[in-house]
Formats: C-alpha cells, structure tokens, sequence
C-alpha cells in the first residue's frame, strides 16, 4: 500500500465519531481510533494490548469469552446483543450502554475482528424517560378510565330518570310525527293526483277533440252520400268513425285502468288460461284496427300447455301492446309466443319508426310520449299502464329498439301453478 493510502486510512480511522477496535482471535486489542479511547476513558494508545474483556463489566466476562470464541468459529458480519443491553467499562469502572456491530478484516494476512462501537447514554436516558412517561400515562388513564366508569354509572341513572319522565313524551312525539308523515304523504298524494287531472284535462282536450272532429265530419259527409253509387263512401267514413270511437274507448280505458292501478283495486284473478287461445281472439280482435296493408302475424315456440294466471290481464298486456305495433308501423306485426321451462315469454315485434336512443329510459312513465310520434294520437299511458300490470303478475317486461327499423318488447310471465288450498277447492 502506498505511503499516501496509509496515511488517509490513518485520518479516516480518527476521524470516525464512532469507536473503533480491532482485536485478533485471544482478544487482545491491536488497534484503537481515538473515539474509543474516549468513549472508555484511556489516554492515547492506552487501549493497545489490552483484552476485549477489560472493556466489559466483570459479571459478564466469562459469557463473553465464550461468545468470542464462537464468534471466531463462524465470524461473519452481525450486530451484538440482538434484544440485549449491552454495557462498556469505562477505566475507573463506570458502566455505560453501548451498541456494538462486529466484521472481520484481515491484517497482514491475519483474520481480526472489528468492532464498531457507539456510546447511547443519552439514547437511554430518553428511552427511560419516555418508559416512565408512558408508565405514567397508563397510570393516569387508569385513574381516568375509573372516572369515566363511575361518570357513566352515574348518567345511566340520570338517563333511566329521565327516559321514565319522557315515555309519555315520546309517545306524543312518534303520534305527532306518524300523524305529519301521513300528512305529507296525504298531500304528495293530492299533488300527484292534482298533477294527473291536470295533465288529463290538457290532454283529453286535444285527444278527444281529433276522434270527435273525426266522427262529426264523416257524419256530415255519410249525410251526402244517399245514392247507391256512393256506398263505398259511406262505407269508409263508417269505418273512420269506428275508428275513432274505438280510439276513444281505448282513451278511457287507458285512464280507467290507471285509476284503478294507483287506488289498489287491481286483484289477481288466477285461472287456468289457453294463451295461444287467447292471443289468437285477441289478434282477431285487433285485426279490425289494421290498415289494409297490416297483418298481426302469430307464431308459437315450445310445447304448449295451460298457465295458471289472470286472463283479463294478459289480455289487457296483448291489447295494448298490439295496439302501440299497429298505431307505430305500416308493415305487419309478429307476436311470439315461447313456451319455456317455468316461464311464459311473450314477443311484440313491430318493424316501424323505433324509438330515439335519448328517449329510451323515458318509455314507461306516465304520458310519455316520443318525439317522433307526437303527431300520432295517443295518452302516452299504455306502456305505463302495461309495466304495472305486468308487476302484479310478478312478470317482467324489457323492449329492443332501433330507429326507423322497428321495436320488440318482450315480457315473461311465470307459467304458474294451482296451490293446494285452491286444488281442494
């Protein structure tokens, strides 16, 4: 090693804040830096030759003799004391806790042992410091907690004074508050029905107006046509005003079945149902509503059997989902019918004007109507009407749309079963 690294070695090993002494095998001290002579009271180079064990109290210097040597058996890289306190000897036989880490070097192809040493009096002295705080603190929350129970046990005696003393109290107040929570419901209720008149009244001015201009009109004209050459005339304006009372029929219908929806007068009426019987007379009656180029086409899937169900409320489902196909397409209408496992699923296809994609989310409220069939009479009811109905049964009730190509609305009514109680009967 050249004389220059000598001599940087030399000043980093003083400078070292850190005690550092390097001993070989037998413990005898070869080096020391000058913060250990120091850290264990020894002037200048008092520390060289001396032993390990002279730096340690004697109650410990057998142990550590015998952890020194097994140390030189396996020495590697380690911290001393893991879990331990660990004490120095000063020279005029002071104790004081230190931290020591252990590693080897070799010397003049000799194996020696390194130890850093750190002096952590005033670590200690915080740590006891903070020991007694805490033990302290734990004394006060004891104290503090004994308080706290004697001041509960205290204010649950106040408490059952007291809640003996507002029984009576509170019994008014939850009369008083069921009493303005009925109220409120009472005037939500008036508000909703006011809002229904309302909205009735605006709408039925404009929807029996259209039916009645209608009939007044072809009456008038059937009034002129008298002569045989004119009986397709009549025939025509005769179907018009059919037409048009039918649509008025449907009108109040639609408000007919909403009063009764909103009151709770809707009872389930279960029997044993043929539903493609029933859609059958049900297309047979809506097919009198159909233009000349419409046809309402029925088409069955899976193995037919008896639903045990309401008839008048799948009729009323058929009906007026006909009815929205017919009124919003040109082109026929497809009704489904599939029978599943459990369930009765019943398809209405139309292939007419669709429904906007903004719109969707709107389609079962009450008057809705879309944009684009605003012009084409109508309560904006039906669908409202139709969700209601088909809830009761426990049913369910989707739809598929797509604009200018059409819309499917799809509902599935559990097939149902007869009760025991209503077998016997």
């Amino acid at each position: 090693m050249p004389h220059n690294s000598k001599d940087a070695f030399k000043v980093i090993f003083e400078a070292c804040e850190e005690g550092i002494i390097v001993s070989n095998d037998q413990g005898e001290i070869i080096l020391a830096n000058q913060a250990s002579h120091q850290m264990f009271g020894y002037h200048d180079g008092g520390l060289i030759s001396k032993r390990i064990e002279d730096l340690i109290p004697k109650r410990i210097r057998k142990k550590h003799a015998s952890y020194r040597k097994e140390y030189n058996k396996q020495p590697t890289p380690r911290q001393m004391g893991a879990g331990r306190d660990l004490y120095g000897l000063k020279k005029g036989g002071l104790e004081f806790p230190i931290e020591i880490s252990l590693n080897r070097a070799i010397l003049k192809d000799v194996s020696h042992t390194v130890a850093f040493i750190v002096e952590i009096s005033a670590r200690k002295k915080i740590e006891e410091a903070l020991k007694r705080s805490e033990e302290q603190l734990i004394a006060y929350a004891s104290e503090l907690e004994n308080k706290v129970m004697d001041r509960t046990e205290q204010l649950d005696k106040t408490i059952e004074v007291l809640e003996k003393t507002n029984h009576d109290l509170e019994e008014q107040i939850s009369v008083r508050i069921q009493a303005e929570n009925d109220a409120k419901k009472a005037l939500e209720k008036e508000r909703e029905l006011n809002e229904l008149k309302s909205r009735f009244v605006s709408m039925a001015s404009h929807e029996f107006r259209t039916p009645l201009s209608t009939m007044l009109s072809s009456v008038s004209l059937i009034e002129r046509y008298n002569s045989d050459r004119q009986v397709d005339k009549r025939g025509k304006h005769i179907k018009k005003i059919k037409t048009a009372i039918g649509n008025l029929k449907n009108i109040l219908d639609d408000f007919l079945s909403l009063s009764k929806l909103e009151e709770g007068k809707i009872l389930i009426n279960r029997s044993e149902v043929d539903v493609s019987e029933l859609a059958e007379s049900v297309i047979d009656q809506m097919s009198q509503l159909t233009s000349d180029n419409q046809q309402i086409r029925l088409m069955i899937k899976g193995k037919e059997c008896i639903c045990y169900t309401d008839d008048k409320i799948i009729n009323n489902v058929l009906i007026n989902l006909i009815s929205n196909g017919i009124k919003y397409s040109e082109k026929d209408v497809d009704m489904i019918l599939t029978y599943q496992q459990n369930v009765l699923k019943i398809e209405v296809k139309d292939y007419g004007m669709g429904i906007p994609e903004q719109e969707k989310k709107h389609m079962f409220e009450r008057f809705f109507r879309a944009k684009n069939a605003v012009n084409i009479q109508g309560t904006g009811l039906g669908l409202n009407i139709v969700k209601k109905y088909v809830e009761i049964l426990e049913g369910t009730i989707d739809f598929e749309s797509t604009l200018n190509k059409g819309t499917t609305f799809t509902v599935c009514f559990p097939k149902g079963k007869k009760t025991s109680r209503e077998t016997d009967k």
